[in-house]
């Protein structure tokens, strides 16, 4: 979630002026004043960061609050979920396996899943581990996140294998970058399959352990004592609420961490020192050669074209991002989750680590993309770019064009007669390949929307234009609401259903776009 949202931001800085005012690396007390203003200018509940330089944790410091209605303070050691920087542990993980001989890097998914389907038999046939790893399966954005957003819903292991062969691709096999969640749930079986241990048990006992990240856990139901566990935020409205934790469904290969960022500083450490770590770096987690492996261009990815850094690259290793940085390699990875927001960054070449955890949904992505780019530029001795107040700015322009476009849709909504609609037409059970049933009913006196293996995925339909209704979901954590649109037979009656966003900022994991649901009751 979210990925993209944060390259498209930092290339339209392109266009931005550059201040004059130079500065070199902050003292920790300097740090304590970038996030204090932050704070002041991003509505989030809590932050931690952490810095590591030259093989040393030299800041490591909560701010701001666990829950905006306990009030407890964040710490070092509070854990946030880390969303989609877990996919570095499941490649890192599946290193491991390569190096003990388990699995090639190259070899075919099918082999190890032999019910796992792609879209054609050519690419089922040759789609291998680095592919579920690399966003280049050749389906789009997102493709089939319905399954795992919301959370709650029922989808299992058996329903994702075979899915993907009733995706349609928008480009050709391993040309184009889309960014996937599900291909790498499909690692973690790869993981559990070969090792005989499940993802969450491989990560906890194989990286976990050894690297003393004591109090990491790789799915929420292992945390037992959750006193020091940050609670999701919405900003949405305006003022901050408190969200459900977010509970990882079929493995949390692609998303499932909870860590804080004293043990992430470990985790940076060990990358920085090529997979050593330990007392004088005696212990090995994986080679420098895995290293290599995991930080190499597998798919090219857009170049941030911002003369500031006078990059030259990019693209996706195996769960990291790479692009060079004034002549300087920087890998790093975003996640995201409804109210769980996180960024990590290295520079490999100035022996640089940093690590932002916040709490907080939207306003969250500013804070961490502002302050980590604040701390990077000091080192690489660049003048004060104003980071915090562009983001600020980027992302308020970004909320009012995009709550102006929602605003008039509902206006129609209110304003529209529907005293000429047959609801009865529309009624019926509607299915997809495979997202399941989805059940068009009355519910009283209004239209109402719900599917059958997703319940979080249900709420009323209001008539729009045409044959398109409104969905305004029960489901409010996130803004995922979403337009209906009916294909109707001869005698008006509904055959098919299409759906799509309302929002122009609805988080790409919602992929309403990819159903196509067919009518399949036989009234």
């Amino acid at each position: 979630m979210r990925q993209i949202i944060f390259k498209l931001f930092t290339s339209l800085l392109f266009t931005l002026s550059i201040t004059n005012v130079c500065y070199s690396q902050y003292s920790t007390k300097q740090v304590d004043s970038i996030m204090a203003y932050a704070m002041d200018t991003f509505n989030v509940a809590g932050v931690a960061m952490a810095i590591v330089k030259d093989g040393k944790i030299i800041h490591s410091k909560g701010y701001g609050v666990k829950s905006s209605v306990s009030k407890n303070s964040v710490n070092e050691h509070t854990n946030f979920a880390i969303a989609s920087n877990s996919k570095a542990f499941t490649t890192a993980a599946l290193a491991i396996l390569v190096e003990e001989g388990k699995l090639s890097w190259h070899d075919k998914v099918k082999d190890y899943i032999p019910e796992f389907k792609m879209y054609n038999p050519y690419v089922t046939e040759n789609f291998n581990i680095q592919d579920l790893l690399t966003h280049r399966s050749g389906l789009g954005l997102g493709i089939g996140d319905l399954m795992i957003f919301p959370d709650g819903s029922d989808f299992t292991m058996d329903d994702l294998l075979p899915s993907f062969q009733h995706f349609k691709p928008v480009s050709a096999f391993r040309t184009q970058f889309d960014y996937d969640n599900l291909l790498y749930i499909v690692a973690g079986e790869v993981i559990k399959r070969v090792s005989g241990m499940s993802w969450e048990d491989f990560i906890s006992k194989r990286i976990f352990q050894p690297l003393n990240m004591d109090n990491s856990y790789a799915a929420l139901d292992k945390i037992k004592d959750k006193s020091n566990l940050a609670k999701p935020h919405d900003s949405n409205s305006g003022t901050l609420k408190v969200l459900p934790d977010y509970q990882e469904m079929i493995n949390g290969a692609a998303g499932g961490i909870y860590s804080n960022v004293d043990d992430i500083s470990k985790w940076m450490l060990m990358h920085l020192n090529n997979g050593k770590y330990g007392d004088s770096l005696k212990n090995q987690l994986f080679t420098q050669e895995s290293q290599h492996e995991m930080w190499k261009i597998h798919t090219v990815t857009e170049v941030n074209r911002n003369p500031r850094y006078n990059s030259h690259f990019a693209g996706y290793g195996l769960g990291w991002d790479l692009s060079d940085i004034k002549g300087n390699m920087s890998v790093s990875h975003t996640g995201g989750l409804p109210g769980m927001l996180s960024k990590t960054i290295m520079i490999p070449d100035i022996n640089l680590g940093i690590v932002i955890l916040t709490n907080t949904s939207d306003d969250g992505a500013g804070i961490f993309g502002a302050v980590s780019n604040t701390i990077v530029d000091s080192y690489l001795s660049l003048d004060n770019f104003g980071w915090i107040d562009k983001y600020a700015t980027y992302f308020k322009n970004r909320k009012e064009e995009g709550d102006a476009i929602t605003k008039k849709v509902w206006e129609v909504v209110e304003s529209v007669d529907d005293s000429h609609l047959k609801y009865e037409d529309y009624i019926g059970i509607y299915k997809d390949a495979w997202f399941g049933n989805v059940e068009v009913f009355m519910k009283g006196n209004t239209l109402w929307v719900k599917s059958h293996k997703s319940p979080k995925l249900n709420g009323p339909m209001y008539f729009y234009k045409g044959n398109t209704f409104t969905v305004k979901w029960e489901y409010q954590d996130m803004n995922a609401d979403a337009f209906a649109m009916f294909s109707l037979d001869e005698n008006g009656k509904a055959q098919s259903i299409k759906m799509k966003g309302i929002s122009p900022n609805i988080d790409f994991s919602f992929d309403f776009h990819d159903l196509d649901l067919i009518r399949v009751d036989s009234n």
